[in-house]
């Protein structure tokens, strides 16, 4: 994996304003990993993308994050510092392909999800159905007493258990801060979606660097190939002398 370029975060930025979440993520590691074709990126499981995104992320813009929470009890915006270390988890044992669940009468075999099964799923579907239609995408068997049962006939505490289990394999798929508010002292979890987070700072970025592009190109006539070609700091050191 390697940092992208100004011109590469420009182009990925452009691809993603008509792709979906999916879809943004894995163009940004084909185009960060040269090593890895665009469907093993596809196949990668959620917390394993995840993980190459916080790789990306770092190259590219360094290992500080900053966000924004609201407290859910009294309303107060909170500014986060965080690092990708901070939010970097490693699973104690690399997830397999197919994991196998025994509880009590029942054997499951399941997948971890992975962007295929993201991309499949409409976006405007609420939180609970995407749940629920991933992990029927992911069930691959299921057996009671020995005998082959339709997955969809598996109890609802089943269910729960195996999607705790994926949980635990692959635990960079659903990283949870903990958070307090300073102002009332309330406490709860939010969740990082270092996917959705990755994509707000490149429209950001983007935004700024064309603001940028415009004026370099309009005071020295120069093609925005030459101006994504300077380092930040020229580009800097030139918009400040505009300025004078």
């Amino acid at each position: 994996m390697r940092a992208l370029s100004a011109a590469e975060l420009l182009c990925v930025w452009e691809r993603g304003l008509a792709q979906s979440p999916a879809q943004r993520s894995l163009t940004l590691l084909t185009m960060a990993c040269a090593s890895q074709t665009p469907d093993q990126l596809a196949r990668l499981s959620i917390g394993q993308r995840n993980t190459q995104l916080l790789a990306l992320r770092e190259k590219t813009f360094g290992p500080r994050l900053t966000s924004l929470a609201d407290c859910p009890a009294c309303g107060v915006s909170l500014e986060l510092q965080l690092t990708v270390a901070d939010v970097r988890v490693t699973p104690s044992v690399p997830p397999q392909e197919i994991i196998t669940l025994n509880k009590d009468e029942y054997e499951v075999r399941f997948r971890l999800p992975n962007s295929l099964d993201l991309a499949a799923i409409p976006g405007e579907a609420d939180p609970s159905e995407i749940r629920g239609q991933l992990l029927k995408r992911c069930l691959c068997a299921a057996h009671r007493r020995g005998r082959e049962i339709d997955v969809n006939q598996l109890p609802p505490g089943l269910l729960a258990a195996v999607v705790d289990q994926m949980a635990q394999a692959d635990p960079q798929a659903n990283v949870q801060l903990a958070l307090g508010c300073p102002q009332c002292r309330h406490q709860w979890q939010a969740p990082l979606d270092i996917a959705s987070f990755l994509w707000s700072e490149i429209r950001a970025w983007a935004g700024r660097l064309l603001r940028e592009v415009h004026q370099l190109a309009s005071a020295y006539g120069w093609s925005e190939a030459e101006i994504l070609a300077l380092t930040p700091a020229r580009r800097q050191a030139y918009l400040e002398m505009i300025a004078l």
